[in-house]
């Protein structure tokens, strides 16, 4: 297949072009390579996208913004052959054209990095990346020759991964690389990114908004839609279109725009940046963590040795790129993951590969990386989902049997408290935006008043709006004396955040250090392996 984006051959897309298909040269800067005019989609009982004009300029950085649930995914999906808009044309080089699946958008050079992955678990990275592509050697698989394509790229771009590695054995960060490398993989030249550097250090998104630029004075064109890292968006992207409730509210080239104006666009208020935060005022330990080691889904070592303590009214950020032992570490503290040698001790109990019931009765609250994997049942209501694991206790359970009554009620308080945006209490979770799934675990976990509350990536694929409330929340409970480990790969919202900072490299800590006395640069070099402090505290 001939990956070139302005030289496709004979491609059939629709019946607009009878003839089998255009020849494309190579676009001008400021060329408009892409158009949708009138974009309109509607699901049952929402209109995600509303009447929607946008384009894509070849040598372009085009930002497109938006809360959760705005319609950006929408939007995107539809350019990239996922979905079928309603009403509305799209045009390619002027040219009228229906994308059918995204093996038209392939073709075209487009390519498309989602935020909810699309991968096959039981599948290794290179098989994932080269689903679907023909094979050079014909009927035979070229799998050696992807795992060198495949380790080019990794190496290229600071994505690094095993290629022999099975989809379900990767942390959440892991599979976003994986899908970056599969859209690179095809010779994307139109490339659609969420959150692309979500789990990056600084030198590496300092390194791939290079590349990024130099694509587009390439004359690529580039439309990352990053939802809540607004100064990248700033910095990198040359246009702005914002949408709000499936409504295009703002289209401003970014060397005239300001960080707070965009923000007000995409919420339809003002948005604090940066929260306050109170002294901490840390009491007693209530999480101990001793000696902690783990194997990962591979079977290899994922924590080594892991010792830290949480005190009452304070929270612990964990820094690191994903896939250096974060997932595992929250999963061996929640009764996820069995621990091969060491301690977790909550208000003193040992609570070391106890069930996850037995840990939560302990005072634990626990929000997963993988919202939609692990942290609810999306076949479930939004009330089903509020009691998951306090629906045997009072008062939600009567013996053998559940209230309906309670449990109602119990979900209404949390709608209303933790402003879930849902038609009712009994609206399905696989029907609520990103923000609001969040929202929800966010609720349920804190209802219970947990003494420990271990937090992975909570923030991770919001918008301003959802990751300012996320982020308050949190700071109430460690303020009303709850003990928080914060694992993020945001590293401005762990220095943001954090009374103190571990710095997680390869499962072994490589320094605790105080938030107000940590520097970007050193936090960095920690998270790449290339600092070690010689004393911290464990």
């Amino acid at each position: 297949m001939n990956h070139d984006f302005w030289a496709v051959e004979k491609l059939t897309l629709t019946s607009q072009t009878p003839e089998g298909g255009f020849y494309a040269g190579r676009a001008k800067p400021g060329e408009t390579v892409i158009e949708m005019r009138g974009i309109t989609k509607r699901f049952p009982g929402v209109v995600a996208n509303d009447d929607i004009d946008f384009d894509v300029k070849a040598g372009e950085i085009h930002a497109l913004l938006g809360e959760n649930g705005a319609g950006k995914t929408t939007l995107m999906n539809i350019m990239y052959g996922l979905l079928q808009p309603d009403e509305g044309e799209i045009y390619v080089r002027g040219r009228k054209v229906v994308m059918r699946s995204p093996k038209d958008a392939i073709a075209l050079g487009i390519g498309m990095v989602h935020q909810h992955f699309m991968l096959v678990e039981p599948h290794t990275v290179t098989e994932n990346v080269i689903l679907g592509l023909k094979s050079p050697k014909g009927i035979l698989l070229d799998l050696e020759g992807a795992k060198r394509r495949i380790e080019e790229l990794s190496k290229k771009y600071g994505l690094k991964v095993d290629p022999d590695a099975k989809i379900w054995q990767l942390s959440v960060g892991e599979r976003q690389r994986v899908e970056i490398i599969k859209a690179l993989y095809r010779g994307a030249q139109i490339l659609i990114l969420d959150e692309p550097t979500a789990v990056l250090t600084p030198p590496e998104v300092k390194e791939l908004m290079a590349i990024i630029r130099r694509m587009a004075e390439q004359g690529h064109a580039v439309v990352p839609f990053i939802t809540h890292k607004l100064p990248e968006v700033m910095a990198i992207s040359d246009r702005v279109t914002i949408l709000r409730r499936g409504k295009v509210v703002a289209r401003i080239r970014t060397k005239d725009a300001r960080e707070s104006e965009l923000a007000r666009h995409m919420v339809g208020r003002e948005v604090l940046f940066t929260i306050e935060k109170n002294p901490a005022k840390p009491g007693r330990v209530v999480l101990e963590v001793r000696n902690l080691k783990a194997l990962s889904d591979r079977g290899l070592p994922a924590l080594k040795n892991v010792s830290f303590s949480i005190r009452e009214g304070e929270i612990l950020g964990v820094a690191g790129v994903a896939g250096n032992g974060q997932r595992e570490l929250a999963e061996v503290i929640a009764g996820l993951r069995r621990a091969v040698a060491g301690r977790v001790l909550i208000d003193g109990r040992d609570v070391t590969n106890l069930p996850p019931r037995e840990i939560i009765k302990q005072g634990l609250g626990h929000i997963p990386e993988d919202r939609m994997g692990m942290g609810l049942i999306l076949d479930f209501s939004i009330a089903e989902n509020a009691i998951l694991e306090t629906h045997s206790s009072p008062p939600f359970a009567r013996g053998w049997f559940i209230d309906p009554q309670e449990v109602g009620k119990h979900a209404e308080r949390l709608i209303k408290e933790f402003n879930i945006m849902a038609p009712s209490k009994d609206t399905l979770a696989n029907h609520l935006s990103g923000g609001n799934l969040q929202r929800l675990i966010l609720a349920r976990e804190l209802s219970r008043e947990p003494k420990v509350l271990v937090a992975n990536q909570p923030t991770r694929g919001l918008d301003v709006g959802a990751t300012e409330f996320i982020r308050r929340k949190l700071l109430e409970q460690r303020d009303r004396g709850v003990a928080i480990l914060l694992i993020s790969e945001d590293l401005d919202e762990v220095m943001s955040m954090s009374d103190r900072i571990a710095v997680l490299y390869e499962g072994e800590i490589m320094g605790i250090l105080p938030a107000e006395k940590a520097k970007v640069e050193e936090v960095g070099m920690m998270m790449a392996g290339a600092r070690r402090q010689t004393e911290f505290e464990a």
